[in-house]
């Protein structure tokens, strides 16, 4: 079998994986705690280059069509148009840009290197941070168009203590996780897919 012909398999794995990730999940205000974000970011890194965002637009396109595989089982276009309906964006572009930066995973990578170790974890770091962007904006048009932002606070500051501030302390818990993972598999996915 040729190791190309497995890509198409690691990037449903990787969708189904991310998939799975919506039943864990905390309440937390209109925006809740989610795996998802993390293991967007991980498959990416995994996968590495161009392929990085393929599990997640294939996890949104499910999702879309109505399979429940957002955060708490949600689908459809409804959650696109909700509160965390930009962070779903930014899960994509988030992990176009870890795919990126970490590049194709090596059988060499087996040595973990101060560099490799750095350039995956920029990639992961960069990865998160990116997701927040479309997340915040579209969190904010949502608040200001419902009239949910309180006389007293700004927009950006009802944005950022809604869907931002509360969930730093969880992103670096998942990314002091996920980035040694990330190390450990990504020679493991290349032996599939990359070796010689």
């Amino acid at each position: 079998m040729k190791r190309k012909s497995l890509l198409p398999a690691f990037i449903a794995l990787f969708a189904a994986v991310i998939c799975v990730g919506c039943f864990i999940m905390i309440p937390l205000g209109p925006v809740p705690i989610v795996l998802q974000n993390a293991l967007c970011i991980l498959t990416a890194v995994l996968l590495g280059g161009l392929f990085a965002g393929a599990p997640v637009a294939l996890f949104l396109l499910a999702g879309l069509i109505g399979l429940p595989v957002y955060s708490g089982g949600s689908s459809g276009i409804g959650v696109w148009m909700g509160p965390t309906g930009g962070f779903l964006l930014g899960y994509l572009l988030g992990a176009i840009v870890s795919g990126l930066i970490a590049g194709k995973p090596s059988v060499t990578d087996k040595k973990i290197t101060l560099g490799l170790a750095l350039r995956v974890s920029l990639a992961m770091i960069a990865g998160m941070v990116i997701l927040y962007i479309p997340g915040v904006i579209h969190f904010a048009k949502w608040a200001v168009g419902g009239g949910r932002v309180p006389a007293e606070k700004s927009v950006m500051a009802y944005t950022m203590a809604a869907c931002v501030i509360p969930y730093i302390p969880g992103d670096i818990i998942k990314l002091v996780i996920t980035i040694p993972v990330a190390l450990k598999i990504r020679p493991v996915i290349a032996q599939y897919l990359y070796a010689d």
